[in-house]
């Protein structure tokens, strides 16, 4: 082990929602096991559902690996205190609303919280500042302390790509959209030919952001202003292989000659040695509820629905009574993560409907969250009803199982794209859901032919996931290449990395 002066101090900010701090933890872990002193930067409102998720023993970090937090500019500053369920909500907050404040408000606690850990006894200075691809104020931090800076885009290399052109489709006139009209008269279905590496690809499958017809609506200009600030970085990690998104990635590299495609991560995370003791520390934020795996132990193999709509998905009441139908109809055992704020502000409840229960007996659990890694990789799931979030799709490529898309809004409709035209392991349910259209999908994708071709590839992107992450693999070159540069300082800190 290099001793505290040699070792390089890492400062990592995920964007505050669980789909962002989740891969951001799985590089930490793997940057820790690697050697690095890791500093793990959550916002105050996450960090106190963490601890009540998780327990007090949950953020104590270990010698190298500390975990701090910064105010969101929206809520005052928590105790630190284990809070009680009734003194912080357990839900994601407003999106549009957390990014203007991010924006405006973590900057001066972020450059504080550098000079405090990196001057504290016994810690290395801090070397590198690992910034979300929506937290990039912390780029010019970077680059004003003298620290390298580099982005980790949790988003697909496609839905990346997507956010890069945002501006590029305003000045085409592609957006803003006329009226609103154009949402349903079939504009949206408009080819765009022209985004590089991204061929067949409709305004539908854009980022749904563009979707506004307000030229200075907060995330088609937020989002649009992230991913180009992205350019002037250091260099770009993006959790994906090669092999998945090879026509994109061969584009990006064009645009970023410093882009690490480390993906999938939870492989790596895997092969961390047992002793480290980082790699058991956990990242979700509501209580998981681990007892639905001794109930899938008791299942047939490739014979469970698995269902989860992420973290940040709501919807309608009428909505999750036809997901509810639809699923109790097929007849086949599921599995469906039900979070307590899933239906929209306004919906009745987010409890299933009357005599859902009674009709799926025992063939049926509905839990609150769940450790979905592992859910996925359990033999007994033969298919996974899905928002089409990248960390979900990345985890059901590494379990092997097939997917049925119910996108919902940002690059999730690029990545059902991709899902089910490009790799062909999954199939797409429409925007207005429908419990007869719900219940022949899983039926066909359980039992059917197309399911079973499905479940085939599915298998096939498994074994070449798997093959990127072995010694000689795309990605494992790649995280070598991403260690030794954040090892030996291989940037030009503070000016333009790209020559």
């Amino acid at each position: 082990m290099a001793s505290s002066s040699s070792r390089r101090h890492v400062v990592l900010l995920p964007y505050p929602a669980q789909g962002h701090i989740t891969p951001m933890l799985h590089l930490s872990k793997v940057l820790h096991s690697n050697g690095f002193y890791i500093t793990f930067v959550n916002t105050d409102y996450n960090h106190r559902r963490m601890l009540r998720s998780r327990g007090s023993d949950s953020l104590a970090g270990t010698e190298s690996f500390r975990f701090e937090s910064i105010p969101d500019g929206l809520l005052p500053s928590p105790t630190s205190e284990i809070p009680q369920d009734d003194d912080v909500d357990n839900v994601t907050q407003d999106i549009p609303e957390l990014c203007l404040s991010t924006r405006e408000n973590c900057g001066a606690p972020l450059r504080e919280l550098i000079a405090r850990v990196g001057s504290s006894p016994g810690v290395p200075p801090v070397s590198c500042v690992v910034a979300d691809g929506f937290m990039t104020f912390a780029l010019e931090i970077a680059r004003e302390l003298g620290l390298v800076d580099l982005v980790f885009s949790t988003l697909s290399t496609c839905g990346f790509m997507g956010y890069l052109h945002f501006f590029e489709l305003v000045k085409r006139g592609y957006v803003p959209l006329k009226d609103e009209s154009c949402l349903t008269n079939g504009y949206l279905e408009t080819p765009i030919d022209w985004i590089p590496g991204m061929k067949g690809i409709r305004l539908k499958d854009i980022p749904t952001f563009i979707r506004t017809t307000d030229p200075d609506d907060t995330m088609l200009n937020f989002d649009g202003g992230e991913a180009q600030n992205a350019l002037k970085a250091s260099g770009v990690i993006i959790n994906t292989f090669d092999d998945l998104e090879h026509e994109v990635v061969e584009e990006m590299r064009k645009m970023f000659p410093r882009l690490y495609t480390i993906g999938p991560l939870p492989k790596f995370v895997d092969r961390i040695a047992d002793d480290c003791p980082s790699k058991s520390i956990g990242s979700n934020l509501w209580k998981e509820d681990t007892r639905c795996l001794e109930w899938l132990d008791g299942r047939e193999d490739a014979s469970v629905v698995y269902v989860n709509f992420g973290s940040i998905t709501v919807m309608t009441a009428r909505q999750l009574e036809e997901f509810a139908w639809g699923l109790a109809n097929s007849k086949h055992p599921f599995l469906w993560v039900v979070r307590p704020d899933l239906v929209a502000a306004g919906g009745e409840s987010t409890v299933v409907p009357e005599g859902f229960v009674e009709e799926t007996g025992g063939r049926g659990v509905v839990v609150g969250w769940c450790p979905q890694e592992r859910v996925l990789c359990h033999p007994c799931v033969g298919a996974f009803l899905t928002h089409s979030g990248w960390n979900s799709t990345l985890e059901s490529i590494c379990g092997g199982v097939p997917m049925m898309c119910w996108p919902f809004f940002a690059e999730q409709p690029t990545n059902c794209r991709y899902v089910c035209e490009e790799w062909g392991i999954g199939t797409e349910i429409d925007g207005d859901v429908r419990r007869d259209d719900v219940e022949r999908m899983v039926r066909e994708m359980m039992g059917g032919e197309k399911g079973r071709e499905m479940r085939a590839r599915a298998r096939e992107w498994k074994e070449r996931a798997e093959a990127a992450a072995r010694p000689g693999g795309s990605s494992y070159e790649q995280m070598n290449a991403l260690l030794h540069d954040l090892q030996t300082g291989n940037f030009q800190v503070g000016v333009d990395n790209k020559s």
